[in-house]
């Protein structure tokens, strides 16, 4: 791909991400997403959507974060209301990052130990929270690791692939545009909850953001390699005999929209 268009077009006024310029630390981490899905062959509605949720789930930054529980007392009734019903009942928690992620996450997502939660607390592109989540990463014995570029890059990619975060994946949204000739398309609205089931707050922004990506990588002429192609929209094979009849337009058409329809459900 043409990472100079790529970058020229992100930076348009009206592009919907990133405004008009890029710190270098942003350009690091979307060309470790780039650099990613180059080496496993990432469709290009896929990078769109991953890059879509790196952003929303980094503020933009594009670089790891940690989870920030240093929370008021209202701002925890407002945060976790069933577990701070009242003001009085938040405050003994209130600006005490550890207390609170060992009140909040003790208990459960895998955590047993006596401070599992302050220690598996979110990190990453896409914030992974509690033992269980770090160990189907291979890091619960080391869960600063989701702060590294690298790993953090193959946890948001194996995550939103495989269904590891809510058990949705990419595949779930792939769809055909029925035009003539059919195309491939991508639902990013739906797709928020491959993180994160919040879709009424979130789903119109990863929508936004997603779409300004894709817009991005067609500029770009960003193209898939195997095995993560999109699929492929190819003429019907020759007709036998020789002497046949060609297929008329129509039949021609249904040929090829047959075929997108089994190469998008061969990848479910």
């Amino acid at each position: 791909m043409n990472r100079a268009a790529f970058y020229a077009a992100l930076r348009g006024r009206t592009s919907g991400v990133f405004g008009t310029s890029l710190s270098q630390k942003q350009v690091d981490g979307v060309n470790a997403i780039l650099d990613e899905a180059e080496k496993r062959g990432t469709s290009l509605f896929h990078l769109a959507a991953i890059l879509a949720e790196a952003y929303h789930e980094t503020g933009g930054a594009m670089q790891p974060v940690e989870e920030n529980l240093n929370y008021s007392a209202q701002r925890m009734t407002q945060v976790w209301p069933n577990r701070f019903p009242t003001v009085a009942s938040a405050k003994p928690y209130a600006n005490n990052p550890r207390r609170l992620a060992n009140k909040v996450y003790g208990g459960r997502l895998g955590n047993d130990g006596p401070d599992d939660g302050w220690t598996y607390r979110g990190r990453g592109l896409a914030q992974i929270t509690g033992k269980t989540n770090y160990a189907k990463f291979g890091i619960a014995g080391n869960p600063d690791a989701a702060k590294d570029m690298a790993t953090a890059v193959r946890i948001l990619f194996d995550g939103m692939e495989k269904g590891l975060f809510t058990g949705r994946k990419l595949s779930d949204y792939d769809y055909m545009l029925f035009v003539q000739p059919p195309k491939p398309a991508f639902k990013y609205y739906a797709s928020r909850a491959i993180i994160n089931g919040d879709l009424a707050a979130n789903g119109g922004d990863i929508d936004k953001y997603g779409k300004a990506f894709e817009s991005a990588l067609t500029e770009a002429r960003y193209q898939p390699a195997s095995p993560g192609a999109e699929p492929t929209l190819a003429p019907p094979k020759p007709v036998s005999p020789a002497n046949s009849e060609p297929p008329t337009t129509e039949t021609h058409w249904l040929a090829r929209l047959l075929q997108a329809l089994a190469a998008l459900f061969k990848r479910k």
